[in-house]
């Protein structure tokens, strides 16, 4: 199964779809499509670990807060993330995750587009045969 994949649909800023067979496996395939948008994940070796919790009012805020809380990981301490071990609480909308990454650092690795913020337009979590999350990224 494909983690993600990146859609065009958005002409200022950058569009995915995160798989995932349960809810733990596309909050984490939306964190590596963002860091993907970033930089080349294959090069970000997991040597920093972080612990992040966050909580939501429902599904799409609970994208919304995991996904941009991330992002003050990259403004601040300059750490890209490539491995994520998410666990949801889906009854009080509450996640708890590992993220694992390391500096980032243009000469080792291959950076693209900074992101600024993970957005509510147009986003979405369904569950048809799988878990599916469109995101829309502000570039």
């Amino acid at each position: 199964m494909k983690k993600f994949k990146f859609i065009d649909i958005t002409t200022a800023d950058v569009a995915f779809v995160a798989y995932g067979k349960n809810l733990n496996e596309i909050f984490a395939n939306a964190a590596l499509a963002m860091f993907e948008v970033m930089v080349n994940t294959k090069q970000i070796i997991p040597k920093i670990k972080r612990e992040i919790e966050v909580r939501g009012n429902d599904l799409l805020s609970l994208m919304f807060n995991w996904l941009n809380e991330l992002l003050i990981y990259v403004d601040s301490d300059n750490l890209a993330f490539s491995k994520f071990d998410v666990k949801i609480d889906e009854k009080n909308f509450s996640l708890k995750g590992i993220c694992e990454g390391e500096e980032i650092n243009p000469e080792k690795h291959e950076t693209k587009t900074h992101v600024k913020a993970a957005t509510y337009h147009r986003m979405k979590i369904k569950k048809n045969k799988q878990w599916e999350a469109q995101v829309i990224l502000d570039i």
